[in-house]
């Protein structure tokens, strides 16, 4: 019995801990948008409507930290940065897009 506690708690760290990296209000969204390839800061922004810059910059520094996302900076004026998903950021795919269509079959339905 006490090994089933041990278990289903570290199943619970694991679960945390993977909402920590992509369980942001607007985390999925930014990789969902990624998805497609490399995407400027202003480009994010368009794509994902009612997010605000500075919840964009802070999404994507906290993706950034967490190797899913890559932040490429170009020396012009104005800096013109990229955004890029890693390969960890890229496995993701599959998964955000079950859990799509998990959403769009029974969220905002009566079941």
């Amino acid at each position: 019995m006490s090994e089933k506690k041990i278990k289903k708690n570290e199943q619970r760290c694991a679960l945390q801990d993977i909402l920590n990296v992509i369980g942001g209000k607007w985390s999925m969204s930014i990789i969902y948008a990624l998805f497609t390839g490399k995407k400027r800061f202003s480009e994010l922004e368009r794509l994902i409507p009612g997010i605000n810059t500075r919840m964009l910059v802070k999404e994507l520094k906290n993706m950034e930290a967490n190797g899913i996302v890559i932040r490429e900076v170009f020396a012009t004026v104005p800096p013109t940065v990229e955004y890029t998903l890693t390969v960890k950021g890229l496995k993701l795919e599959p998964i955000i897009n079950e859990l799509n269509k998990w959403g769009q079959e029974f969220v905002g339905t009566a079941s």
